[in-house]
């Protein structure tokens, strides 16, 4: 890994990233309070945002996980989704906030909004941890953001590249021929 570390430029800090992530989590106590919230990490690159951002939250939460597959390993969306894991419990009637590393595209996060919207949730919310407006194709627009980011490709804090780099501490961009 050490070798790869030069086609990697950081774009987005450790530091700043957990104070965001504190700063997120007070958003949601706060339009939540009083209420329990139910969080849905989207496997795997949510994975690490959501450990962090699930300590702060300052209420009643329960946890579940699904996975879905758009871009197998490289780095373009196939365009297609497919569900890989799905919810191991009910969520109607909850207050469920959908978590994902990055919103891009928007095609993945359409697909599990109107998959988990079928299920009768109170409200159904998406926390992303990265928004990147520039390439969106579908009309989403996350309730919770990390971060705004430019069109570049980025791997690290759960984000990977051919599921490598998700342990990264920093978002990083990665410099490659083959990435967009």
């Amino acid at each position: 890994m050490a070798r790869d570390r030069k086609h990697l430029k950081v774009l987005i800090r450790n530091r700043d990233i957990q104070k965001r992530v504190r700063q997120v989590a007070r958003e949601i106590s706060r339009d939540f309070r009083g209420e329990r919230v139910h969080l849905v990490g989207v496997l795997k690159g949510a994975c690490i945002f959501l450990s962090d951002l699930i300590r702060h939250i300052n209420l009643d939460v329960s946890l579940d996980f699904m996975s879905v597959a758009s871009y197998g390993k490289g780095s373009k969306t196939s365009g297609e989704v497919k569900l890989i894991k799905d919810l191991d419990t009910t969520i109607e009637g909850l207050n469920v906030i959908v978590v994902e590393d990055i919103l891009d595209t928007g095609i993945t996060l359409t697909y599990l909004y109107n998959v988990l919207q079928q299920r009768k949730p109170k409200v159904l919310k998406i926390a992303a941890l990265l928004d990147k407006p520039e390439r969106r194709i579908k009309d989403i627009h996350p309730d919770y953001v990390g971060f705004q980011i430019p069109n570049e490709f980025v791997v690290g804090y759960g984000l990977d590249y051919a599921e490598r780099y998700r342990n990264l501490k920093d978002v990083c961009i990665l410099m490659q021929a083959d990435a967009p």
